[in-house]
This record gives structure tokens, C-alpha cells and sequence, in this order.
């Protein structure tokens, strides 16, 4: 197991760099002058060619990737400089001349537009998406399970049928459809009884008297966000359990377990239900990077301001070490998802084995 996840971690490692190399290079090459975007467009030429040479958006595509891919290296040969240090913050290792081979964080560099770190960015970002990611898979694997577990074991009943209709429409309808529709319904028409707001991300500022300015935590922000996120996952959970429930129930070892007099809440849980979640965990893991990846439409619909409201403006205003920055987390979350799902496959299902 252990080998297995050192090489997909190498893998992953090609992955990410496959990603900055062609979306950077898509980036810059588009027609755009990031340095005209930082200063506007009454800035006189030297100012422009000043940053652009700071910048580094004077050299070649190519020499531009080199220097990016050294950023966000964990180990990398840099000048030994106290502006690099102040730069980098890195811990030297081996001394090579003027150089040296140092460990250092990734450094993603500063917006073009606000001059943050971008990393400082993603810390404010990243939780508020998270703790939306993270409640909305919850909800969505907590009902779809037990959905089709119920369904499964009623086959063709009126529950079953029903579970069935409704599971293909809430996956039919896309997520800002019914963010939409959520926030009409219950933040505007039904504000009076639910007290749900129309927007709102999980963190505002206060309006209060005594605490005006200040960062406060609007908790019910994240129910309507959490559930127009949460409602195509179900669906998917729901069908998928309901399909290998029923392939698991016809297998012959329930029948022995049954024939061995085996309790029902045993034989579905423990035998049933455990071989049958290998597909949901797919399902699961899938959707769970999906969402934490960033659900830009959901987040702009509710106005939340998370991973996918920072992407969208950093998109729009061209600023290149912002969207690398967001689009290499997206990577990263793909690639630690998906080796956890495996193991997790191997936790599941004692006949999956990676040796």
C-alpha cells in the first residue's frame, strides 16, 4: 500500500506540473497586458516596462514557467540573497557558490491587483469554501444512502419509484438553478418564516452598533448554499446505492448469511452495505473535490465569498498569480482526493488490494 501511494503521489507530482505548464501558458499567452491591468490605462510606458521587468513578463514563455515552477517548488536552487530570504523565508541546505539548494514553502507569489501574497488569499478563501464543500457532502451522503439502502430493500414499492423520479430530477437540474430557486423561495418570499437571507457568505461584517466593522460568523448563510450544492450529489448517492445494493443483496454470500440465521439489520448493514459502497465512495470523493474545488456559480448566487467568488474575480481582472494560485489547489485537491479514495477502497472492500 505503501509503495502504491508513494507512486501516486509521483504521479501526482507530474500532474500538477503538467497543469501550471498549459494553463500558464494559456494565460500568457492571451493578448494581455497584466502590467498595463496593475497601474490602468494613464500609466506612462517606463512605469509599465518597470513592472514588467519586475514581474519577470519581458523574458520568454518558457524562462517565465522555469522561474514559476521554481516558486512553487518545495526544493529548489535560488540565489543567497537577504531579499530572497525575505522572499522565500527558506531554510538553506546545501551552500553551491552564491547559491544554494534550499526547502522552502511554495511561494505563489502576489496579486497583480491587490499586491497580497496570494497564499494569504487562499487562507481567507479556502475555509469558508470548505466548510460549505464539507457540509453539503455531508448532507448529501447522509440522505442519499439512506435514500437508496431504503429503496433497495423495497424494490419497486411506491417509495422506490418516487426515490427513483426525484433522484433523476435533482440531478437534471443544475446547481445555480436551484441556488436560485432556494434563495428566492426561502431568503426572499419566505424571509418572514425562515429568517434566511437572500445572500450572505458565512463570514460579513458586522452592522452592529458596538461591533460595526468587525468580522462576524452569519452561520444560517450556509444552510441554502450547503443544500443547492448538496441536492446533485444526493441524486447520484442515491441511484448509485440503490443499484449496488441490489447487485450485493443476489449475491450468494447474503444468502448464506442469511441461512446462517443472521440478524437483517446484520446481513444489510455489515455484509450488504459495506461491498456495496465501493461506487459511492467513488461518487463521494468525486463530488466532495468538486465542491472544495470551488462551486463558482453556487458561491456567486449567494454571493459567498469563497474559493469560487476569488477565481471568478481573478479571472476577470487577469491576475495571473491568483488564478495559477487557485487553479493549482483545484489540482492538488483532485490529486489528494483521489488517493484517498483508493485507500479507502482497500478499507471498504477487503478483496481490493494494491500490492
Amino acid at each position: 500500500m505503501l509503495k502504491y501511494i508513494i507512486r501516486r503521489l509521483a504521479y501526482g507530482v507530474l500532474v500538477l506540473i503538467a497543469v501550471v505548464v498549459i494553463i500558464s501558458s494559456i494565460i500568457f499567452l492571451a493578448p494581455v497586458d497584466p502590467a498595463q491591468l496593475t497601474f490602468g490605462q494613464r500609466t506612462d510606458v517606463e512605469a509599465i516596462e518597470s513592472k514588467q521587468k519586475e514581474l519577470g513578463l519581458d523574458q520568454p514563455l518558457y524562462i517565465q514557467l522555469g522561474m514559476y515552477l521554481q516558486d512553487i517548488s518545495p526544493i529548489a536552487v535560488i540565489e543567497d540573497t537577504k531579499a530572497n530570504q525575505l522572499k522565500y523565508s527558506y531554510l538553506k541546505l546545501i551552500p553551491l557558490g552564491s547559491s544554494a539548494l534550499v526547502a522552502k514553502a511554495p511561494y505563489l507569489r502576489e496579486s497583480f491587483q491587490s499586491g497580497r501574497r496570494v497564499t494569504e488569499i487562499l487562507k481567507e478563501a479556502i475555509p469558508l469554501t470548505a466548510i460549505l464543500a464539507f457540509t453539503a457532502i455531508l448532507i448529501a451522503t447522509i440522505i442519499g444512502i439512506s435514500l437508496g439502502v431504503i429503496a433497495s430493500l423495497k424494490q419497486n414499492s411506491f417509495f422506490d419509484n418516487i426515490a427513483v423520479v426525484v433522484s433523476v430530477m435533482g440531478y437534471s437540474l443544475p446547481s445555480y438553478v436551484t441556488a436560485m430557486i432556494l434563495a428566492l423561495v426561502f431568503g426572499f418570499f419566505l424571509n418572514a418564516y425562515t429568517g434566511l437571507n437572500i445572500q450572505g457568505s458565512i463570514r460579513e461584517l458586522s452592522t452592529d452598533f458596538d461591533t460595526y466593522g468587525e468580522p462576524v460568523f452569519v452561520w444560517k448563510n450556509l444552510i441554502l448554499p450547503a443544500i443547492a450544492l448538496g441536492i446533485r450529489p444526493i441524486a447520484i448517492i442515491t441511484q448509485l446505492t440503490r443499484s449496488a445494493m441490489l447487485d450485493v443483496l443476489n449475491q450468494d454470500y447474503i444468502r448464506t448469511a442469511k441461512a446462517k440465521g443472521l440478524s437483517y439489520y446484520t446481513v444489510v448493514i455489515k455484509h450488504a452495505l459495506r461491498n456495496a459502497l465501493n461506487p459511492v465512495a467513488t461518487a463521494i470523493s468525486g463530488w466532495f473535490a468538486a465542491l472544495l474545488a470551488g462551486a463558482f456559480f453556487v458561491e456567486n448566487v449567494f454571493n459567498f465569498k469563497g474559493l469560487g467568488e476569488v477565481t471568478v474575480t481573478a479571472l476577470l481582472t487577469f491576475d495571473i498569480p491568483l488564478v495559477l494560485g487557485c487553479v493549482l489547489f483545484t489540482a492538488c485537491v483532485f490529486v489528494v482526493i483521489n488517493i484517498l479514495a483508493d485507500v479507502l477502497y482497500a478499507m471498504l472492500d477487503p478483496r481490493v488490494s494494491y500490492s
